[in-house]
């Protein structure tokens, strides 16, 4: 790697840093105490989320993880049991604060690509509505798009028939769209179609967005006002913090359409890793793109190690897999780098 080649860093879409516009925005953000209440850019990204999203009302939060956690707390009680995909952010990556924060337990069932199917929800319900022995699910946690799987789709009208069958039953539905901005832009279909399916959603600002800090977590008024209470007692009410909601805003008016780019340009890049050879490569949906070393001969960490020589960065993602995700930091020119040093870096 030439010492005046930037790194081209692709373990994550939250490694993006705030354009010169971005920090224009903040710097001369209007700001109040939000914990006070009196904060007017939060408020205004509070009412064009919940707008966006169909919802009654939403809450800035500094977290994706905090958004869903605050969702599982508000919609259940202790011993409540919560369905999830087996390979869900929520049950894979954070720390199991279903049952440490709200003293959950998790149902986990395989689903398709990320999708549960109706039928796994009718199985887990009846279980509890039968049986006064067993724990009573109160919620099912959808995921789109969905990480694990390579940044999936679940289609819209999946997604609506497993909320469907959830509802049918007075189960809550709360809907993790920590990339629900990239489905949207990758299907033409808007988010708030997309949230319609849930009686809360989460999305995130700091991924494909390319804001620095926050998600933001919608749905009913009484339970955002229950959420916003929860948030305060969990430490995440904060003061001036207009300063990063302005950075949001931004965001929604500039990098939602160029989102487009990143799911070009995962496509390029899955295409470029498959023609290395030994390698098994899903054609991605968005902007995330799973490399499956196949051939035995290839060891991840050198590989790995490899890459990082050649100033490319992969995110390890199992015992033989990278990730590499797309973003607005990374042009054409540093996606035809990562293809030639993933060449490089497999021998082939």
């Amino acid at each position: 790697m030439s010492p005046l080649e930037p790194v081209v860093d692709l373990r994550s879409d939250t490694v993006t840093r705030p354009t010169p516009a971005m920090r224009r925005a903040m710097a001369e953000a209007v700001v109040g105490d939000d914990v006070l209440g009196d904060d007017p850019t939060v408020q205004e990204l509070e009412r064009r989320v919940a707008a966006l999203a169909g919802k009654e009302a939403a809450l800035y939060v500094p977290s994706g993880t905090m958004g869903n956690q605050l969702a599982i707390k508000c919609h259940t009680e202790p011993g409540d049991e919560v369905l999830l995909e087996r390979e869900s952010h929520i049950f894979v990556y954070e720390q199991g604060g279903l049952a440490a924060n709200s003293g959950c337990l998790a149902h986990v069932v395989a689903g398709e690509r990320g999708a549960l199917a109706p039928e796994q929800v009718e199985a887990a319900v009846r279980d509890w509505m039968h049986d006064e022995h067993v724990a009573r699910v109160r919620l099912v946690c959808l995921e789109n798009t969905h990480n694990r799987h390579g940044g999936a789709i679940v289609p819209l009208e999946r997604l609506r028939a497993a909320a469907g069958a959830a509802r049918a039953h007075g189960v809550a539905v709360h809907l993790d769209g920590a990339r629900l901005w990239n489905a949207s832009v990758a299907t033409g279909v808007p988010v708030g179609d997309w949230a319609a399916a849930a009686d809360s959603v989460m999305m995130c600002f700091s991924k494909g967005l390319g804001a620095p800090v926050g998600s933001i977590l919608a749905g009913p008024g009484g339970f955002i006002r229950l959420a916003r209470r929860v948030r305060k007692r969990w430490g995440g009410g904060m003061r001036q913090v207009g300063i990063l909601a302005a950075a949001c805003l931004h965001a929604l008016d500039h990098h939602v359409e160029r989102l487009a780019d990143d799911h070009r340009r995962a496509r390029t890049l899955a295409a470029g890793f498959a023609r290395a050879g030994g390698v098994r490569v899903v054609e991605p949906d968005t902007n995330i793109v799973i490399v499956e070393l196949e051939d035995p001969a290839l060891e991840p960490a050198t590989v790995h190690r490899a890459l990082e020589a050649r100033g490319v960065r992969l995110l390890p993602f199992g015992a033989r897999r990278l990730r590499a995700i797309t973003h607005l930091d990374v042009d054409d020119e540093g996606i035809a780098r990562a293809v030639a040093a993933f060449a490089e870096a497999v021998g082939r």
